[in-house]
C-alpha cells in the first residue's frame, strides 16, 4: 500500500481551495524542515550537552532549557525565511518578532511553544513543539502590530503540534479534521500514519497534577472528586494518568479518549488565571480537540472564543473527550450560579 507523504496531503487539500496560492503549503514545508532539525537533535540528547537549564530565567519567570534555547533558534532561524510570515511568536520572547526587512514578508503569523515539557527531556520523555497559524487583519502595507496576533482561537487558519518520542509525529488540522503523520527516518518523510483521528466523546482517564490539590477552589476540588468517584458516566472512577508534558498528556488523550487539565491554583499570584498560555498553547490544542470531535473550556468558557489581551496571557484549561469537558462545564457553572 501507497503511503502519503505530508506534502502530498497538503497539496492535495490545497486542490480543493479555489483561491490557494500555495503559499500556506511553503509555510508547512519549512515549518515541518525546522521540526525535522530539532528532533534529530533530540535523538542525540544525552550524548549532547544540551540536558539542563541555561541559567537563564524567560519571560514566563522559568528557567531555560538548553533544548528549549535550541528549539527556539531553529524555529525562528528557519521560519523568517519562509516569504509567507509577516511576524513570530514564541513563548520564549518577550515581544512578537517581525519578520526582518530583508527577507520577503507575507501575510501568515506564527506563534509557537518551541518545545513544551522541555524540563522532561533529562529523564526521555516525550515533549514536543505546539503550532498555531493565524493571518493578519492589518494592510499588509503597514507594521503588523499586537493587535494582529491577539486573535480568538476560532480565527486561527490551522494549529497542530510536532510530538517527539519513541517516534515522531506531526498532528495538524486545516479546519477540515485532523491527521497525524509519522516521520519515517529512513526517508526522511513525515507520512500518514493516523488519518482523520477522533477523539471519543466519553473518555476513562483524568491526567491533572493532584499535588496542586490543597492550592485549588472548591469547584475545582469538585472537578477531580467527578472524576475519582462514581457518580460519573462510568459509574466507578477513572485512572489516572499524568506525564507533565502537556502535549504529551493531550495526545494520548486524543488517541484513546479523556480529559486533561490544568486548573488555576493559588500558589502563584502572578499565575492567578493559570499557568498555560492561550496564544501557543490552549489555544492551538483546542482547535485541534475541537477538529476531532472533542472540546475545550477553561470552565466556564469555550477555549476558542476566548480574546486575549496580552502576549503571554494564561488561562486554565480542561480538553479532551466532549462528554469529559461538558461535565467539568457543568459543575463550574453550577458552583457559579449558586455563589451568584
Amino acid at each position: 500500500m501507497r503511503q502519503v507523504t505530508v506534502t502530498e496531503h497538503l497539496l492535495l487539500h490545497q486542490t480543493k481551495t479555489p483561491d490557494a496560492s500555495g503559499k500556506f503549503t511553503a509555510l508547512f514545508y519549512d515549518l515541518i524542515l525546522a521540526a525535522k532539525t530539532i528532533s534529530k537533535t533530540m535523538n542525540k540528547a544525552g550524548l549532547l550537552d544540551i540536558l539542563g537549564a541555561t541559567g537563564e530565567i524567560n519571560v514566563q519567570g522559568e528557567q531555560v532549557q538548553k533544548l528549549d534555547a535550541y528549539a527556539n533558534r531553529v524555529l525562528i532561524h528557519r521560519m523568517e525565511r519562509t516569504g509567507v510570515l509577516c511576524a513570530i511568536a514564541s513563548e520564549e520572547n518577550a515581544d512578537f518578532l517581525r519578520i526582518p526587512a530583508q527577507y520577503k514578508q507575507g501575510e501568515y503569523i506564527l506563534i509557537f511553544d518551541p518545545l513544551d515539557g522541555s524540563s522532561n527531556v533529562d529523564v526521555n520523555v516525550n515533549v514536543g513543539t505546539i503550532f498555531s497559524i493565524l493571518r493578519r487583519k492589518s494592510p499588509s502595507n503597514n507594521d503588523v502590530t499586537l493587535g494582529d496576533i491577539l486573535q480568538s482561537g476560532v480565527e486561527q487558519v490551522a494549529a497542530g503540534y510536532f510530538l517527539y518520542g519513541p517516534s515522531t509525529m506531526l498532528v495538524y488540522s486545516t479546519g477540515d479534521g485532523v491527521h497525524g503523520f509519522t516521520l519515517d527516518p529512513s526517508v526522511g518523510e513525515f507520512l500518514l500514519s493516523h488519518p482523520d483521528l477522533r477523539i471519543p466523546e466519553q473518555g476513562k482517564v483524568y491526567s491533572v497534577n493532584e499535588g496542586y490539590y490543597q492550592y485549588w477552589d472548591d469547584a475545582t476540588r469538585e472537578v477531580i472528586e467527578h472524576f475519582k468517584g462514581d457518580a460519573n458516566p462510568l459509574g466507578k472512577p477513572y485512572s489516572a494518568r499524568y506525564i507533565g508534558s502537556l502535549v504529551a498528556d493531550f495526545h494520548r488523550g486524543l488517541l484513546n479518549g479523556g480529559i486533561y487539565m490544568y486548573p488555576v491554583d493559588n500558589r502563584n499570584p502572578g499565575k492567578a488565571k493559570g499557568k498555560l498560555r492561550y496564544l501557543c498553547e490552549a489555544s492551538p490544542l483546542a482547535y485541534i480537540a475541537e477538529q476531532a470531535g472533542g472540546a475545550a473550556t477553561n470552565g466556564t468558557k469555550r477555549i476558542l472564543e476566548l480574546q486575549p489581551d496580552e502576549l503571554h496571557e494564561r488561562v486554565p484549561l480542561f480538553i479532551g473527550s466532549k462528554n469529559d469537558v461538558e461535565a467539568v462545564a457543568e459543575i463550574y457553572n453550577k458552583r457559579r450560579s449558586t455563589a451568584e
